[in-house]
């Protein structure tokens, strides 16, 4: 069935604002503390951070006032005794590196983020009707009426306060987080050597552009054994390598049986035996690409559309890339993404790449609209018999698919391989390790009771547990009961 194009546009600007509004949280809120000593904020020179910061970058808010205000705010907190989010740091760790000064940088902008993250949120509530679990999405569109002239439907009005704040935080990417990024990459450049694990990187093309889902603003690809040169694009939902390729283990995961299966002919039943070091230890089953593991996430999206050849993603990539090579005084290419630090640069440079998309999808909606196409909805019709098919979105964290089969009209089976599966997945039938475990390989540990390290290349992950694994209690015992007005 065809989606309208008004629909597809629309669908692309919440999943491209959500997408911006999770990678700036990601790293400033989620796991830059892995790498910045706040307590050392405190003794920096406010005026030589604010100079370094502006050397940086243009940034208006690089400001003596700010970084002496922020330093404050957090000499407050300390002083108060109640470090509410900073409380589990590990401030002093020595394989904390940065200065005073740059720490007080980082510090300050965490800070500015909280409110940057807020307004990119704000355009996924105006199309979505909230913000999180959004309330448009239907199967044939969206549910916005459009009307140019009404306060109540999607008005150009609030189209072009949307365009605002997409504008507003897309400054913040540009000359704040992509800066930030290639800076602290500089001064741990020895993290490039670190935290590379599987590099068979995995990605899927997004942000249609047409009714029928064929033609795709964003491309996806596979790569196998980090060769850029070998990248064998998906193009569509259509893909028969990646209809084909994708299979999923419980040799080593939590569930009845030892199989490896398309996801089509997969069953989810749980059976807990207890930790097993050379057998069953994970409840995240193991998925595979043409029998081998994968990378997924931004990693794998800039890596496969850097070998595509997609401009935004070459020039923010080769921006800060060049940036590391000029603050470490070495040159750096592209290899050195295949690490840990190398997953939070290509975060960075997929955000700013989001930030352009959706400045064009933006405006694809607004010329659409322009020619009195108001249509955001189709009327699904169901297929009768068996069906089979999948559907896929490169998610925060990584490629996202869904997998069903339809039998008379009700589901039969119904599998969702999400990120961290990828990335999560304990060894797989030929007891290949995933992602997590491979990366964390050679990593150097300075306090065995602290492991900082550790936590560095898992959280360059982003991880999320909670996604990877989907468990039916199939005895129906009531866990929740929810009153919904």
């Amino acid at each position: 069935m065809e989606v309208p194009l008004n629909a597809q546009y629309i669908r692309n600007m919440m999943m491209g604002a959500h997408l911006i509004h999770d990678h700036i949280v990601h790293f400033y809120h989620l796991s830059a503390l892995d790498w910045v000593d706040l307590v050392s904020a405190l003794k920096a020179d406010a005026k030589a951070a604010s100079s370094l910061a502006q050397k940086l970058s243009p940034w208006e808010r690089n400001s003596v006032t700010e970084f002496k205000a922020a330093q404050e705010r957090l000499r407050a907190l300390v002083n108060s005794g109640q470090l509410g989010v900073y409380a589990s740091g590990y401030w002093g760790h020595p394989a904390m590196k940065l200065s005073p000064e740059v720490n007080l940088l980082a510090a300050t902008h965490y800070l500015q983020a909280l409110e940057y993250q807020r307004e990119i949120n704000k355009v996924v509530a105006i199309l979505g009707s909230k913000t999180p679990h959004i309330q448009n999405l239907a199967v044939g569109g969206v549910a916005n009426p459009i009307n140019p002239e009404s306060q109540s439907t999607l008005s150009i009005e609030k189209l072009l306060h949307v365009k605002e704040l997409i504008d507003k935080v897309g400054d913040f990417v540009e000359n704040v987080y992509l800066i930030d990024v290639a800076a602290v990459g500089a001064f741990y450049a020895d993290w490039t050597k670190y935290g590379a694990g599987v590099t068979n990187y995995l990605s899927v093309p997004d942000m249609p552009l047409d009714t029928k889902g064929e033609v795709f603003e964003l491309p996806g690809g596979y790569i196998p054994g980090g060769d850029l040169g070998k990248f064998k694009p998906i193009k569509g939902f259509r893909d028969e390598m990646f209809r084909t390729s994708i299979k999923e283990s419980i040799k080593h995961a939590w569930y009845n049986g030892d199989w490896d299966r398309h996801p089509w002919e997969e069953e989810t039943v749980p059976k807990y035996t207890d930790f097993q070091e050379n057998g069953k230890y994970s409840w995240v089953k193991s998925p595979t690409f043409g029998g081998q593991p994968a990378q997924v996430g931004p990693l794998a999206n800039v890596l496969c559309m850097y070998a595509a050849g997609h401009q935004p993603t070459v020039k923010y990539a080769n921006r800060a890339l060049e940036l590391v090579s000029s603050l470490a005084g070495v040159k750096v290419g592209i290899e050195a993404l295949h690490s840990t630090i190398g997953r939070h640069a290509a975060r960075a440079v997929r955000c700013a790449t989001l930030y352009q998309s959706l400045k064009r999808q933006w405006q694809l909606l607004m010329d659409n609209l322009a020619k009195g196409d108001y249509q955001t909805y189709n009327q699904p019709v169901f297929p009768k018999g068996v069906q089979q098919g999948f559907g896929f979105h490169e998610a925060p964290r990584g490629t996202l698919s869904h997998w069903v089969v339809i039998e008379d009209g009700k589901i039969k089976n119904y599998q969702a391989i999400v990120p961290s599966t990828w990335n999560a997945a304990p060894r797989n039938d030929k007891d290949a390790l995933g992602p997590y475990e491979s990366a964390l390989i050679g990593t150097p540990v300075a306090d065995p009771e602290k492991p900082l390290e550790v936590l560095r290349t898992v959280h360059s992950f982003d991880p999320c547990l909670a996604c990877a694994i989907h468990l039916l209690d199939r005895e129906k015992h009531e866990i929740k009961r929810l009153k919904v007005l």
